[in-house]
């Protein structure tokens, strides 16, 4: 089959590689335009556009999808597959332009955490498990057909950095198995409705920054897993003598505490704690504003809290 792949960033990376690796011809690949980033204001290529330039891959980067001069350029590629992977929203004229539709691999266990972060609200929600799944394009968006799943283990210390890259290895060999079983006619689709049944649907928003700020006083297993679900980005932050300061690792202590949630205690040495309603948060690694991330010791050993008790 001809295949056409669109993605962006290294989670999509993964796919196109197995793809490539597994033989099959992906003829283009589309992806976001480049964009400034830095002190410098450089452009920078995606993840998806660098890789696929060195396999010498035609890379198309529209600024909108229903251009006109895209869609014909989309068509001169005669495709009979799509996949996608981290990308945008498709119109309708691009995801039903091959005689064979276009698949999207997403980063749930469908039809849970429909949505643009599954894996940050998988976390924060302390869910044990997670999965990939593969499914056909249709109007509402990560509703079509699902065509394959695999499941992942969430271990209780996992941060969305650590079940992302889990996800990345695994739904780019389900991505393979997809492709493959639609070229041999072997791939049967299961609509969604009817995995839903009684279950509650949970869902996965975008995160914007007021979804980030640390509520002290939840319960500590919430604010822990708020902390796993965000780190390393975009991370989750309280503030500290009047300074933001992100939170990337910690780990929770459930016991009777002495202080009102959101007071913060150490040693002045080696530990930080914020107390919660049910007990504590010991900060491992944080970035204060204006600092490098660093861990805890060695942030305590440049800082001097202007108002803290000093616990031993």
């Amino acid at each position: 089959m001809r295949i056409i792949f669109m993605g962006t960033p290294q989670f999509a990376v993964a796919s196109l590689e197995a793809l490539l690796n597994a033989g099959e011809d992906v003829v283009a690949v589309v992806t976001a335009p480049d964009k400034p980033a830095g002190r410098g204001q450089k452009l920078q290529q995606s993840a998806v556009k660098h890789y696929a330039e060195s396999r010498g891959i035609p890379v198309l980067q529209p600024l909108k999808l229903r251009d006109l001069n895209f869609l014909a350029a989309l068509r001169e590629f005669n495709a009979d597959l799509q996949v996608v992977v981290a990308f945008r929203m498709l119109p309708e004229v691009v995801w039903a332009m091959p005689p064979l539709g276009t698949i999207n691999l997403h980063a749930s266990l469908l039809p849970q955490y429909r949505g643009a972060a599954p894996i940050n609200h998988a976390i924060i929600n302390g869910e044990t498990e997670s999965g990939v799944s593969t499914f056909l394009l249709q109007h509402e968006i990560d509703t079509g057909h699902i065509l394959f799943q695999e499941k992942v283990r969430i271990a209780p210390d996992d941060t969305a950095g650590d079940l992302h890259d889990k996800l990345m290895v695994i739904g780019a060999e389900l991505l393979t198995k997809t492709v493959r079983a639609i070229a041999g006619g072997k791939a049967n689709a299961t609509p969604q409705n009817t995995l839903i049944a009684d279950t509650e649907l949970k869902h996965a928003p975008k995160i914007f920054k007021e979804d980030c700020e640390i509520d002290w006083r939840r319960p500590v297993d919430d604010v822990y897993n708020l902390i796993r679900g965000l780190s390393p980005y975009p991370a989750a932050y309280t503030f500290l003598d009047g300074k933001a300061l992100k939170v990337f690792k910690a780990t929770k202590e459930k016991t009777a505490i002495a202080h009102p949630p959101g007071t913060y205690v150490t040693d002045g040495t080696s530990f930080l704690k914020f107390a919660c309603n049910d007990g504590y948060i010991a900060i491992q690694e944080l970035q204060i504003e204006g600092k490098k991330r660093m861990d805890v010791v060695d942030f305590l050993r440049g800082y001097r809290p202007s108002s803290v008790t000093i616990i031993s």
